[in-house]
């Protein structure tokens, strides 16, 4: 088939590989050439590679082809991908030393996007070395709910957002499920309502169903859970609680305002119906409104997980019950259930809070996050789009044509992942909608790539989409 590639310049713009002499996948073929070339010296260290549509054209491929080519090739080593740049090429030393840290981008887990600021790396290391000098006391099984000390830093964070939590009120569990689950079972039993919105956080359902409970999906409108249909509800069906993820809520990026929380509360302390309160985002966000638990803490039982703010792999969450009698039950059912929040990670947690590091990976995650939803508002129709520019993850409803099952199968055959809204959905036929994280692994130009797969997509029918050879 002759040489792999013909290029005149040293810009790249006319670089066209030959994909037929790999016998691969196109996508595949194309990571092949650049890795030859590279090796050939027909590319050069830091050399631009030619646009994705341009090869694409140049080619007679589909663009989302090349678009998976290029990733791949960045997966190994071979180019790197700068926003509002290109893709160059990278120094074949490099390319030689580097593993795959990781797949395909990934939106379907909704992570954080994770710390490359070597200063704040380094403190968060840091921290990592000064909680090993008391190592073999931390490999030790330790007292439930947290040392003292651990409460205290416990009770710092959360008076960040406006929380009041005594140590008879305040639990430290081993992640937001381990809280959630054990409220449920202290609130509810087999058979119960559980109350939520239409659109709800996956994992609420899952846990629901563990305990036998009937999750019922309430409306929502532009300000989040409506409260005559809650009352309805409570009239109807006298539910035991109210599941609310009340900030940046998971999936559809709502932020229940003060007075509609003003207004749901009224209608809970009516009915007498306890609320369940999963903070999960409310930390990212800068100027959240008050926490249920501000508003009415005698009936709001309170969960701040650290995974979304800080890190998915600390796995502890905070619990704050109504009463001290409240978190008896829950006490003795998490203790039944975990054992105890990990005294490594939570040693490393309230090292984090009193030193400050905690509060400047939340200012990162801030800053990075701002800066991905302004990528994905260059490149995601904005019609389409539901976001918040502090969240890292959109909601996005799909055009005609597209149904939520085909896109997702669209973004697997490109190797990108999204989330069909039938996982959030609680009643009713799920909407032609996908949730998209932003974070996790994946680099700001990663996100920009992938996200311009997505776009390309959205701008075909799914028939002419789906031509990935």
């Amino acid at each position: 088939m002759g040489r792999a590639s013909t290029r005149s310049g040293a810009s790249g713009e006319v670089w066209a590989p030959d994909l037929r002499r790999w016998g691969k996948p196109h996508y595949l073929a194309i990571v092949e050439a650049i890795a030859e070339d590279i090796r050939t010296g027909r590319l050069a260290v830091a050399e631009r590679l030619p646009p994705q549509r341009v090869l694409a054209l140049r080619l007679d491929l589909n663009f989302t082809t090349v678009a998976r080519g290029y990733v791949e090739a960045q997966a190994r080593g071979l180019v790197e991908s700068r926003v509002g740049q290109g893709t160059f090429v990278c120094d074949p030393a490099r390319a030689a030393r580097t593993t795959r840290r990781h797949g395909p981008v990934d939106f379907t887990m909704n992570l954080p996007p994770e710390p490359d600021d070597p200063r704040l790396i380094a403190r968060m290391q840091a921290g990592v070395a000064a909680i090993a000098d008391d190592l073999p006391n931390l490999l030790r099984y330790q007292g439930f709910g947290g040392t003292g000390e651990d409460k205290e830093a416990g009770g710092r964070w959360l008076a960040k957002r406006g929380v009041a939590a005594g140590h008879d009120r305040l639990l430290l569990c081993p992640g937001a499920h381990s809280a959630l689950d054990a409220i449920l079972g202290s609130v509810a039993q087999s058979g119960d309502v559980l109350c939520a919105e239409v659109l709800t956080y996956a994992g609420i359902r899952a846990l629901a169903a563990h305990r036998g409970l009937r999750l019922v999906g309430l409306p929502m409108d532009g300000e989040g859970l409506e409260p005559d249909a809650f009352a309805a509800a409570c009239t109807r069906l006298a539910p035991k609680a109210l599941y609310l993820n009340p900030t940046l809520q998971n999936p559809t990026t709502q932020t229940i305002r003060r007075g509609r929380r003003e207004a749901i509360i009224a209608v809970a302390r009516r009915y007498d119906v306890a609320i369940i309160e999963d903070d999960a985002y409310g930390f990212v966000c800068p100027n959240p409104p008050p926490s249920f638990h501000q508003l009415a803490p005698e009936i709001t039982y309170y969960v701040a997980g650290l995974a979304k703010c800080l890190g998915a792999g600390l796995r502890l969450a905070y619990l704050v019950a109504p009463s001290a009698r409240a978190a008896l039950p829950l006490a003795s059912t998490l203790r039944a259930a975990t054992v105890m929040a990990s005294p490594l990670t939570t040693a490393l947690a309230t090292r984090w809070i009193g030193d400050g590091t905690g509060e400047a990976l939340v200012g990162f995650i801030r800053a990075e996050s701002r800066a991905r939803q302004a990528i994905a508002a260059r490149l995601l129709p904005a019609a389409l789009v539901q976001a918040d520019l502090n969240g890292f993850h959109l909601w996005m409803s799909l055009p005609e044509g597209w149904t939520r099952s085909a896109f997702a199968s669209q973004g697997r055959s490109a190797g990108l992942g999204v989330v069909a809204s039938d996982a959030f959905c609680t009643a009713g036929p799920a909407p032609e909608a996908v949730r998209i994280c932003l974070g996790g692994l994946a680099t700001r130009a990663e996100v920009g790539q992938a996200l311009e797969v997505l776009a390309h997509a959205l701008g075909r029918s799914p028939t002419l989409a789906s031509a990935y050879i």
